[in-house]
């Protein structure tokens, strides 16, 4: 049998690991992104703004990625693998536009999905599934970030009503959004609740002034007394583990997105190294350059093959939430060190917009804080490995 010819942008050979539908899903996101993303989003990051949003999210809806790993009420129904395929694109694209998904599909659509009432799910996920419904979730609090007990946000009886008073902040899609599921201490522990963001006394200001994630919808959502029916509660879950559970699942989407942001940037370094000249011959035939590609090419398809490892064994129902740190913690920190190399391969034209590595650098510096910091997953890689509680 011949040997295969080395492929540069697959030099392990990962697509022969997909299956032709695999590659069908990727190749339908990458054609979107490249269409409706890429040509534009220089532009949107410089002005701090993502014009079109829902327009976009309509768009989203209509090949099947948002929810795209949920199964009825309009959903795609993809395998986890697929699902991480389109983080890879979207995220190759710009994070703000992964972000937009993963918070649509797995946050705010995974709780309903998950944990609510069948009327909840028949009133929000098919107008999510399809765009026509923005949702974002409120979890993070202006004084409570990795410390989500602590929340302050709270929600009492009032009858048969709840009133919902707090601060949530860094929220994705908050400024848009037609539904908020939002996390409350009650009397009975903590509870999520599926919030009309057109009921009285809620408000979603847009944070302004952000140098990273510009391409995003970012908010604080402001609950001033919100009165809210009985059956507005999220009835499938008691405490941290249905917020924590959604964490999980978003995390699993970034650990394939990281890449993404990477492959941009290597792919923008391995051009410009083809194209620049100095001392006569293209930057690219320096042995230096040449290492830095080398190193970069590694940790690069290291990391899709640790998302794929995961991909697998989240659609046999077997992964953890420790390898979902796992996954995390190690590609968007080489995602980041990937794009800061490239960085240097272009020289001053590597903080031009023009080319995609600045921002990408930028927008990962985000990716690297939510869904869990740094610490907080080497922490829970801490206790997992020794057995030892090292948070309190």
């Amino acid at each position: 049998m011949p040997q295969p010819s080395f492929d540069p942008a697959d030099p392990l050979g990962l697509d022969d690991l997909l299956s032709p539908e695999d590659l069908a899903v990727r190749d339908t996101v990458r054609s979107w992104a490249a269409d409706r993303v890429l040509p534009y989003v220089a532009e949107w990051y410089e002005s701090g703004e993502l014009p079109g949003v829902r327009e976009l999210a309509r768009e989203l809806g209509s090949i099947g990625a948002l929810g795209m790993s949920l199964t009825g009420y309009g959903c795609a129904g993809a395998s986890a693998v697929q699902y991480g395929l389109a983080c890879l694109e979207l995220e190759a694209a710009d994070s703000g536009i992964r972000s937009l998904v993963s918070v649509q599909g797995s946050l705010a659509m995974y709780a309903i999905w998950k944990f609510g009432s069948e009327e909840q799910k028949q009133r929000w996920l098919p107008g999510m599934a399809a765009g026509e419904v923005i949702g974002c979730f409120g979890l993070t609090e202006p004084d409570h970030g990795s410390d989500p007990a602590s929340m302050r946000t709270y929600a009492k009886r009032d009858g048969t009503d709840w009133i919902l008073t707090g601060r949530k902040m860094w929220i994705t899609n908050g400024s848009v959004a037609g539904v908020a599921v939002v996390w409350a201490q009650t009397d009975d522990g903590i509870r999520g609740f599926a919030v009309p963001t057109d009921a009285p006394g809620f408000s979603a200001p847009e944070i302004r002034h952000k140098w990273s994630l510009r391409a995003s919808v970012t908010s604080e959502l402001v609950l001033d007394e919100v009165r809210l029916p009985a059956d507005a509660v999220l009835p499938g879950v008691r405490g941290l583990k249905g917020p924590l559970s959604c964490l999980t699942h978003a995390r699993y989407g970034i650990v394939w997105g990281a890449m993404g942001a990477a492959r941009a940037c290597f792919e923008a370094a391995v051009e410009y190294s083809r194209s620049r000249e100095q001392f006569g011959r293209p930057i690219g035939g320096f042995q230096l350059t040449q290492a830095k590609l080398a190193d970069m090419a590694v940790e690069l398809h290291k990391g899709i093959l640790l998302a794929h490892h995961l991909g697998r064994r989240l659609d046999r129902g077997t992964l953890r939430p420790e390898q979902v740190s796992f996954g995390k913690l190690n590609n968007v920190r080489e995602a980041i060190e990937i794009c800061r190399t490239a960085r240097t391969i272009l020289g001053a034209n590597g903080i031009s917009l023009e080319y995609p590595v600045m921002r990408h650098a930028t927008n990962l510096e985000s990716v690297l804080t939510y869904e869990g910091t740094v610490e907080m997953h080497q922490l829970v890689l801490g206790k997992a490995l020794t057995g030892i509680d090292a948070f309190r």
